[in-house]
């Protein structure tokens, strides 16, 4: 394949990079890349995420370490990767930037890139490392948001990559066995160790200092600079959260996230940084396809506790309280109820009650006590998971937080499921058509008539 005629230097991404042993960078992109052009459903899936469509007939063309014509300082700015996707007469590129192991992306680098890319006509920039964000269109450096150049960058992690390969695998997604074949080993080579690529695996320096705060009766500042730090560490670690629940379920969960805070991630991060101030708690939401509710997540800095769990409305078609909740009951197929609440909320301003599981279990009626002109709304089944120290600890607290939010999908969530009314039934003295019709219609509304 001979290079596009801008570029001045570069070479076609290759499955076998003949590289030196020290360029893992360099290596892992060539590969990647590679994939990217040979595995169709692949690139369908992540030039989709960057808002790039590929058509059925579409060619798609990968190269590395690019120079183009004309450029100076060359060496010293030189993309790891271009991106060539043809779609009949259009065009589409984008230049990459990659990391990998612990490597950090560079601002002042990214811009350059820009800068190449505005004054060759590419679309965008598309960077990738082991930083997390929650979309691709909202790049983890907040020097990238605050930019005033028009080219867009966006980003993948390592993981959202590696994920989004292990969901179309195991669906079955890819038509072509070769290609599966490709896919398959792309992944072996991305998870082991060499290939550099890795989940978030620890809450900044700041975290220990921000619990102390808190543990102190201190009040977290809206300008306090360790909390926006935290609030960015969370949310990169709930996004690999969430991906790491994808690849357990085989489905592709996602965080929610406010129509607002998709365009504006700085308005995000200031909302969640006023929920932590008054709450002390950092929060998301999942949303895990046909699961009953949404995943919700609270981690407590007051209590040190994690608390995980889902909201179901009770279900209308029961009259008594006691009856809604054993409803709920008997959905609970684990013995693992030592830490598991049942919060229920009641109509009007009637405050919340709560209980725990095995409580419920050994006398239902309890809930009923104090409600008994009352029928409960709505019940919030959670686990409250209290981790002492460890919840202060930069890497202990990543790692149980990782370990509780899928046991408890396991344990309690996927058993659940959402109440909805029962089909219409054919009412017994309309079973014909003929009871239906316009004159049993017609004589009915008479009979009425004459007896009002």
């Amino acid at each position: 394949m001979k290079l596009p005629d801008y570029l001045q230097q570069g070479e076609v991404a290759r499955l076998f990079p003949v590289l030196a042993d020290t360029s893992k960078e360099g290596r892992t992109t060539s590969i990647f890349l590679s994939c990217l052009s040979s595995v169709d459903e692949f690139a369908l899936q992540l030039l989709k995420s960057v808002g790039s469509k590929v058509g059925k007939r579409a060619t798609l063309n990968c190269f590395t370490e690019v120079v183009f014509k004309g450029e100076k300082d060359a060496k010293n700015d030189r993309p790891d990767g271009l991106i060539v996707l043809k779609n009949g007469n259009k065009e589409w590129r984008a230049l990459l930037e990659t990391k990998v192991g612990t490597a950090e992306l560079n601002a002042d680098q990214i811009e350059k890139y820009r800068s190449i890319a505005k004054a060759n006509d590419i679309d965008c920039v598309i960077t990738i490392s082991n930083q997390f964000t929650s979309l691709p269109t909202n790049h983890p450096m907040r020097e990238v948001q605050k930019s005033k150049s028009k080219i867009p960058v966006y980003h993948w992690s390592w993981m959202f990559i590696v994920t989004e390969a292990d969901l179309l695998i195991n669906n079955g997604s890819v038509a072509d066995s070769d290609q599966l074949l490709l896919l398959r080993e792309l992944r072996r080579f991305l998870t082991h160790e060499s290939a550099g690529v890795r989940g978030f695996t620890r809450m900044p320096a700041e975290w220990p200092e921000l619990n102390r705060l808190v543990s102190a009766g201190g009040k977290i500042t809206q300008r306090s600079d360790e909390a926006q730090i935290v609030v960015g560490a969370w949310h990169q670690e709930t996004k690999d959260l969430s991906l790491i629940l994808s690849r357990q379920t085989e489905t592709s969960v996602s965080e929610r996230i406010k129509r607002a805070h998709q365009s504006d991630i700085a308005l995000r991060d200031k909302e969640a940084l006023e929920v932590l101030r008054d709450t002390q708690c950092l929060k998301a939401v999942f949303d895990i396809p046909n699961a009953a509710a949404p995943l919700e997540i609270c981690a407590d800095l007051k209590r040190r506790t994690i608390d995980i769990g889902m909201t179901l409305s009770a279900p209308r078609d029961r009259k008594s309280s006691k009856a809604r909740a054993n409803w709920l009951l008997r959905q609970i197929n684990t013995d693992q109820i030592d830490d598991l609440h049942v919060r229920m909320t009641w109509p009007g301003r009637s405050e919340d009650t709560q209980f725990t599981v095995k409580e419920l279990l050994e006398d239902v009626s309890i809930c009923e006590v104090g409600k008994e002109n009352l029928q409960v709304l709505s019940f919030f089944i959670f686990n409250a998971k209290r981790l002492g120290a460890r919840f202060t600890q930069q890497a202990n607290f990543i790692t149980d937080l990782e370990t509780v939010v899928p046991q408890f999908y396991q344990d309690v969530g996927q058993s659940l499921t959402e109440w909805r009314p029962s089909a219409p039934k054919i009412k017994a003295d309309r079973q014909d058509a003929s009871d239906v019709s316009v004159e049993a219609l017609e004589e009915q509304s008479t009979e009425e008539a004459g007896e009002l």
